[in-house]
């Protein structure tokens, strides 16, 4: 009861008011749960909880991955879509800066590094994957979502400030912003995830063909992955190349995530046509929020989130400056540049609603196209980078 409601609480708050809108209905789910758990209102262990990052979390996986269709995002959004894969680049140079600065100084670095990797990339859907994944331990989950959000919410105001420094206006073109201000209109008093998720038409054969899909898609691919798991050997430090064959297809979310692409791909219609697995995926995604909030310590956090801010700042300030800097030698635009930074960093649904706010109505489905790719990419090059910090530190 908890968990489901308190995620539809920060939901609401996050869509009724600015302030909630601003904080994130992400970081309202983790504090929350952090605050109770804390004062013992709520358990700090359960199995109920142990249930979200078994099932729920898999399951949204490809719930938000339906809409991603390769085809469509080439042909709409080609080339948004090359930016995007350069912003991500300055995601992968600065979780490398980020783990060579603190290596010996926060624990678990390695699958952090990865957790932030996938999540820098594609937004909070890797963050829950790779924390999956890699069996994080709680704390730590806990306190580098603390630090993300705290950092995540500075690095939105920039983005949204940054139009207006001239000094790096003028370096750009901005036809979305001129268009903006060459004409007069009234401002929407809904917030941002108010404007994004508004009213969708949802049946229930698209509420039962969404989640039997993904079902289906989590049994196969966890399934596939054991089954190659057991017929591949373990592989020894020197067989580089058969340690990450088994790497890749023993995966059970790589295997996820790879499945899911092909069948998109192989029946673009029929996940066209199904209405809500974004806003089922996401709700899934916030119990997975308050979930992790629940057995943080906040002696851990205080003591550990400081460093691990830095962290994530390091990586957060490589992306928007190396990707504003392979914006101005690409010649994009300014517009184009912060939304897939954005896209990056918080996700394709941050980056919607960025373009929503701004008024930036031609980008918008151009973003959230892109911004779902990311979803794809992030899970391999948050795995790709975790087995390279293995194979060269060990």
């Amino acid at each position: 009861m908890f968990i489901t409601g308190w995620a539809a609480v920060s939901i609401y708050l996050e869509q009724r008011f600015a302030w909630a809108s601003k904080i994130s209905g992400a970081i309202i789910a983790l504090l929350g749960a952090v605050l109770l758990s804390n004062l013992g209102i709520i358990p700090t262990d359960s199995h109920v909880y142990d249930t979200v990052w078994d099932y729920v979390v898999p399951l949204a996986i490809p719930l938000l991955l339906f809409q991603a269709n390769i085809r469509q995002i080439w042909k709409k959004s080609g080339r948004l879509l090359i930016i995007f894969l350069l912003s991500s680049i300055a995601t992968v140079a600065g979780a490398i800066i980020a783990f060579l600065t603190f290596k010996d100084y926060i624990p678990y670095i390695d699958k952090i590094t990865a957790m932030m990797t996938g999540s820098y990339t594609g937004g909070g859907v890797n963050f829950a994957a790779m924390s999956a994944k890699f069996e994080t331990p709680g704390e730590m989950v806990s306190a580098t979502t603390v630090a993300d959000n705290l950092m995540m919410a500075m690095f939105f105001l920039v983005l949204f400030a940054v139009p207006s420094i001239n000094f790096i206006r003028n370096k750009f073109q901005t036809p979305h912003i001129d268009e903006i201000e060459s004409r007069t209109g009234d401002e929407e008093s809904e917030t941002a995830a108010a404007s994004f998720w508004e009213r969708n038409e949802m049946s229930l054969k698209d509420i039962a063909l969404s989640v039997a899909s993904a079902f289906v898609l989590v049994t196969i691919s966890f399934k596939l992955a054991d089954f190659i798991g057991n017929v591949l050997p373990e592989a020894s430090d020197a067989n580089i190349l058969l340690s990450l064959v088994r790497g890749i297809f023993a995966d059970q979310y790589l295997m996820l995530t790879t499945l899911t692409v092909f069948a998109v791909l192989l029946f673009p219609t029929y996940f066209e046509n199904i209405n809500g697995t974004r806003e089922i995926g996401t709700f899934l995604i916030y119990l997975f929020f308050v979930v992790i909030g629940v057995p943080a310590s906040l002696v851990v956090i205080i003591k550990t989130a400081p460093l691990l801010f830095l962290f994530v700042l390091i990586i957060a300030l490589a992306n928007i400056i190396i990707t504003l800097i392979f914006g101005k030698i690409f010649k994009f635009t300014l517009e184009e540049s912060l939304l897939v930074s954005n896209a990056n960093l918080g996700g394709p649904t941050t980056a919607a609603a960025m373009a929503i706010a701004k008024g930036w109505t031609n980008l918008i489905v151009p973003i959230l196209l892109v911004g779902t790719l990311g979803y794809v990419f992030g899970n391999y090059l948050g795995t790709g980078i975790y087995h390279l910090i293995q194979i060269i530190f060990g």
